[in-house]
């Protein structure tokens, strides 16, 4: 039988946030992150590669509060520490010591700030486009990256300003569907985000940078850092300061590929992430 986003809904509580999540499988623990665009949420990510993973491991995709159906992500609260904080405390609350960890964009800086953190709940990671580097080369932020903090500013929230930003995270626009569309859409309307959107610049907690904490050079953790070679919202060249600092860090580039290497080249991102995370039928 096919996995289900509604068969494999949860609910827990983790100190007073109510956060949501998908899971399916058994094996080794594996939570996917997603990443913080206009009407992200776990299952929309990584709808392409939960059943697979699947087959390996016990993989848990949470809604960071503020994205999907979980709680919004209180004001002031500082980024990205505070998501971290609260991953951590979600793995406590399931009773789960250590995981290795997929992070797309968002949900890379989350891992990785986790990681800095508390190194004991994570094994090891991948690190897909994630934010928190600076580039060597490129101009940043990216037209994307201000799309996406101000999608509900200015004229607000339209399907076809979010058209216009999805396109820009994938080499080939063809792929995307108005059913990606809509569902993004109707997730990103809803009234507690749009009250509160979690990408949404806050004075009182600026955005924290990931690449020049020196606790970095201590990490232990196996990570592949994976970038899709034409990625318009955060450049390739934002993987280097990653990858000169932290100590086991490998480089996976995907050519024609944006920045939803987990969505665009679906296949080939299963395979390589299921056989760095060691599962045993990865081929």
């Amino acid at each position: 039988m096919s996995i289900t986003e509604e068969g494999t809904s949860r609910f827990v509580t983790v100190k007073g946030v109510r956060i949501h999540y998908n899971e399916a499988g058994t094996g080794p623990v594996l939570v996917l992150i997603h990443g913080g665009g206009p009407g992200a949420s776990g299952w929309s990510n990584y709808n392409r590669n939960i059943e697979v993973l699947a087959k390996s491991f016990r993989v848990i995709v949470p809604d960071l509060p503020g994205f999907g159906k979980s709680d919004i992500k209180p004001k002031g609260s500082a980024m990205p520490a505070w998501y971290a904080t609260k991953m951590g405390e979600f793995l406590d609350e399931l009773g789960i010591d250590k995981a290795h960890f997929v992070g797309n964009s968002l949900g890379g800086m989350v891992t990785l700030r986790l990681a800095l953190d508390r190194p004991e709940k994570v094994d090891r990671m991948v690190l897909m486009g994630p934010g928190g580097s600076i580039p060597m080369f490129s101009q940043f932020p990216t037209e994307a990256i201000k799309t996406l903090l101000f999608f509900y500013d200015g004229p607000g929230p339209s399907i076809e300003r979010l058209r216009g930003f999805v396109k820009d995270f994938v080499y080939d626009p063809s792929q995307i569907t108005e059913e990606l569309l809509e569902g993004r859409m109707k997730t990103a309307l809803q009234p507690h985000i749009v009250e509160t959107p979690p990408m949404r610049p806050d004075p009182k907690a600026l955005m924290e940078p990931v690449w020049n904490d020196p606790r970095l050079a201590s990490l232990k953790h196996e990570t592949m850092i994976v970038w899709g070679r034409e990625d318009r919202v955060m450049p390739i060249d934002m993987a280097f300061p990653l990858l000169k600092q932290i100590p086991r860090a490998r480089l996976f580039v995907l050519p024609q590929c944006g920045h939803w290497a987990q969505w665009e080249h679906a296949a080939e991102f299963n395979r390589v992430t299921a056989d760095f995370f060691g599962a045993a039928n990865a081929a």
